[in-house]
């Protein structure tokens, strides 16, 4: 009978991905960042890079938020492996996740340009 493998990287994803989200928010207090948060992690398969991806309630101001995070990278990095029981702490790459943006807009746009009932008469 097959199983589903979680492999290694699935789980120090997931455990970074819940870390870094409370630190992210300290982060986010702390500096006076726009207020952003981590959608995902996904870990390199030898552990050594991490791409965070992360979505902003504003926008228009996620730039910026991703240019902080990518400067307090090193000081994140350094209080993950404070809190994580990892050998190597891999090197965090922020990336801004534009998918709820993408989702928003094509939302807008079904609500604006409702489709034909295909049971109606043309």
């Amino acid at each position: 009978m097959p199983t589903k493998s979680f492999h290694r990287t699935d789980r120090v994803s997931a455990q970074l991905r819940r870390e870094l989200g409370t630190l992210v928010h300290e982060a986010v207090r702390e500096h006076g960042l726009p207020s952003v948060s981590v959608s995902d992690v996904e870990v390199s398969r030898d552990l050594a890079h991490a791409k965070v991806f992360v979505t902003a309630l504003m926008p228009d101001r996620s730039a910026e938020a991703v240019k902080a995070l990518k400067e307090l990278a090193r000081e994140l990095r350094m209080e993950l492996a404070r809190r994580v029981k990892l050998r190597h702490v891999p090197e965090l790459h922020f990336h801004y996740d534009d998918s709820v943006d993408r989702g928003e807009r094509i939302e807008t746009l079904l609500r604006d340009n409702p489709v034909a009932d295909p049971d109606s008469e043309l």
